[in-house]
């Protein structure tokens, strides 16, 4: 009986929502133009350029600014260091240290590192998904700065680096010859 009143339920339920879905698409008075569903609307250029903010490998549309190794330091304690660990070793997110040459062994450990090709596309997701309770909230200098902290702590480049458009794109990542790069074929 309670199986059949439950179902009886989410079906009224389910009616209920498509009832109030299904509204006239033209619903127009002499001084209001014709809609649709009332789904958004088209973005205009301005809106799309604020939103293309990939990096490609060539690191094209690389933004201003700069970063050291230091000022990663501390940005990277004040907010990487709850999700990834002092100095990068995880937990309880992925560790972004160590694991150069793990990749064919059989416990492979996928970090910046080991895994990504090019420091350009880790600078890209840094700066669109981190921290990931506030993506977009780093500025240009504090993703070059966290960048050059990381691929320090890695061995890839010293501690006297500094990250910026010109110099990021110079980087040569362990991992850069482990995947196809289709841009060049």
């Amino acid at each position: 009986m309670f199986m059949y009143k439950k179902n009886i339920a989410g079906g009224l339920l389910l009616a209920t929502l498509v009832a109030g879905c299904a509204t006239p698409e033209n619903t127009s008075s002499a001084n209001t133009p014709a809609r649709g569903p009332n789904l958004g609307a088209t973005p205009t250029a301005a809106q799309l350029a604020a939103m293309d903010t990939s990096i490609p490998p060539s690191g094209a549309g690389l933004p201003a600014g700069s970063g050291t190794v230091a000022q990663g330091a501390k940005v990277y304690v004040a907010k990487c260091e709850s999700c990834h660990g002092p100095k990068g070793v995880g937990k309880p997110a992925d560790a972004l240290v160590g694991g150069i040459g793990s990749l064919t062994s059989g416990k492979p450990m996928r970090t910046v590192g080991s895994y990504w090709p090019y420091a350009t596309t880790f600078f890209d997701y840094v700066r669109r998904a981190m921290p990931t309770n506030a993506p977009f909230t780093l500025t240009d200098d504090e993703v070059y700065a966290v960048t050059a902290y990381v691929l320090n702590l890695n061995g890839i480049v010293p501690e006297s680096a500094v990250m910026n458009a010109q110099t990021l794109p110079q980087v040569k990542m362990p991992n850069r010859d482990g995947f196809i790069d289709y841009s060049k074929k």
